[in-house]
């Protein structure tokens, strides 16, 4: 968000209902909730409600966070390639997990 803001970019941030009073909400431009009802965790994870506040408010880049959507090939595949990592390297971390496990 720092960084946007240096840039002279314009920042839309998520938020869960839970995290309404988060700073990052209060940082940005432009804040919209998602995942409805689904939860602290499950807004995060909830693609199609990010997607669609992204394709709303003519986002360019989304940062995936910080193990919510960074590693999920599904969210990497719905953006374009800046949006995040390849969808490819998505599917290595994944793999590498599910051996780990």
């Amino acid at each position: 968000m720092r960084a946007a803001t240096e840039l002279g970019l314009r920042t839309v941030a998520i938020y869960a209902e839970k995290d309404r009073f988060s700073m990052h909400r209060c940082k940005a431009d432009e804040a919209c909730r998602v995942g409805e009802g689904k939860g602290l965790v499950g807004a995060y994870l909830d693609i199609e409600s990010i997607v669609a506040v992204a394709k709303e408010h003519g986002v360019d880049l989304i940062h995936p966070g910080y193990g919510f959507l960074s590693e999920n090939a599904r969210f990497a595949r719905r953006g374009s390639s800046s949006w995040g990592q390849r969808p490819n390297c998505s599917n290595s971390w994944a793999t590498k997990w599910r051996r780990a496990l």
